[in-house]
């Protein structure tokens, strides 16, 4: 690493300026340096990609604020107690696979220069440059929980017992646009369906209202038919192609005026909008199917933070994968990059049989897939080819350690 470096205390920590001494003697020769910035899916699926593909080669730098690797898709999980959300220290995980690891955020990217600026002042130069930061998540209305919020974990205890004491009837889960990963909502509206009926609540009333036409509607006609099945067992009402609006103690579809008590709703997501880059008129980043960062040589974007409009975390790991052969082959490795294909797959949470959902939406997909047996090993909710496996290997090793 060219820059001057402070490691995150009580893990191994040092301060280093020029190359670090572990890489220096773990590598021989010249060397290029590719720098990571982000701590989410994205950018751990290119750190492992990059070791996988170019540790010969290589000398890789992650930045990210940190310090864990939140696993949020359990985030809807946890009130209803079918397991948390699990968290892995990023210098860890940069240790096992041989990169530095930098507890910061890029803020600018100098691309004639070459290098990245930090939020502490810190510079760092690269040769390749992944930006995977994610997205920043914004309340889609007023008067309503946001799915995804830290806040909502408690709001939603609290709700589940208002439910119990009859305080609570009507509840509104809202999708706000076609683009929003949707899932999480129709797993909260279920799970919440389910524990009202274990409590013995037979009058609570339970509304989806979407932009989609149908539940699910990304994934294909067989999830969506499963899915409306699952609502209406659950007598969970489904309204489609809406354009809600979200007022206190109503949703508003059309000329129907739906009486609430409380109302969830997924947020509007925003890009990082950082500074060298370009970005469309929301701040995401326009990237190709090899990640190449339009006008900008060594550059490369996946992940939510980029102009590709659905954000959810396998598609961001298969746009690390693009990213990170695209950079190994810039760097001298004998391989052909593979595009960005984009295959959708997505885990529902049922309170019963989950469902494994599956849709090639690159090529049209046909009716997708919808089966109640794995469709992908770990069966994790984030499906990730070479993430995935090493935190399932990591909460493996994590359980055996506590018996």
């Amino acid at each position: 690493m060219r820059g001057s470096v402070r490691s995150p205390p009580g893990d191994g920590a040092h301060t280093v300026t020029g190359m670090p001494e572990s890489t220096a003697t773990r590598h021989g020769g010249p060397r290029s340096e590719v720098v990571i910035a982000g701590g989410g899916v994205a950018a751990l699926e290119a750190l492992i990609a990059l070791h996988d593909l170019a540790a010969q080669r290589i000398d890789v730098t992650l930045v990210a604020p940190g310090p864990d690797f939140v696993y949020r898709p359990m985030a809807i999980s946890e009130p209803f107690g079918l397991g948390p959300r699990t968290r892995h220290p990023l210098a860890r995980v940069a240790r096992d696979f041989l990169a530095d690891y930098v507890s910061d955020s890029v803020v600018e990217v100098d691309a004639a220069a070459s290098l990245v600026r930090c939020a502490s002042g810190r510079e760092l130069t690269y040769d390749s440059l992944i930006v995977a930061p994610g997205a920043r998540a914004e309340p889609a209305f007023e008067h309503v929980v946001t799915v995804g919020d830290d806040m909502a974990r408690e709001t939603l205890r609290g709700i589940l017992a208002d439910l119990e004491t009859g305080y609570v009837k009507r509840l509104a889960f809202v999708a706000p646009s076609a683009t929003v990963w949707s899932l999480p909502l129709y797993e909260l509206a279920l799970l919440t369906a389910e524990d009202a009926w274990s409590m013995g609540i037979d009058d609570a009333e339970l509304v989806v209202i979407s932009s989609e036409e149908r539940p699910l509607a990304l994934f294909g006609v067989a999830a969506g038919e499963r899915l409306e099945g699952l609502l209406a067992g659950r007598d969970i009402e489904f309204i489609g192609s809406s354009r809600p609006q979200v007022r206190r103690g109503e949703v508003v579809v059309g000329d129907r005026h739906i009486a609430v008590d409380r109302t969830f709703a997924l947020p509007l997501l925003r890009g990082p909008g950082l500074a060298g880059l370009p970005a469309d008129v929301h701040g995401f980043i326009p990237a190709d199917l090899h990640g190449r960062v339009e006008g900008l040589v060594g550059v490369f974007a996946a992940g939510d933070a980029t102009s590709f409009p659905l954000k959810q975390g396998g598609i961001a790991a298969q746009q690390a994968e693009a990213a990170a052969q695209a950079v190994a082959a810039r760097h001298g490795c004998a391989l052909e990059p593979e595009p960005f294909r984009p295959v959708l797959r997505g885990k529902l949470l049922t309170a019963g049989d989950d469902l494994y959902l599956e849709h090639a939406i690159a090529g049209g997909g046909g009716e997708g897939t919808a089966r109640r047996r794995p469709l992908w090993w770990p069966p994790t909710k984030i499906v990730a080819r070479r993430l995935a496996p090493y935190l399932f290997g990591a909460e493996q090793v994590g359980r055996m350690q506590l018996r």
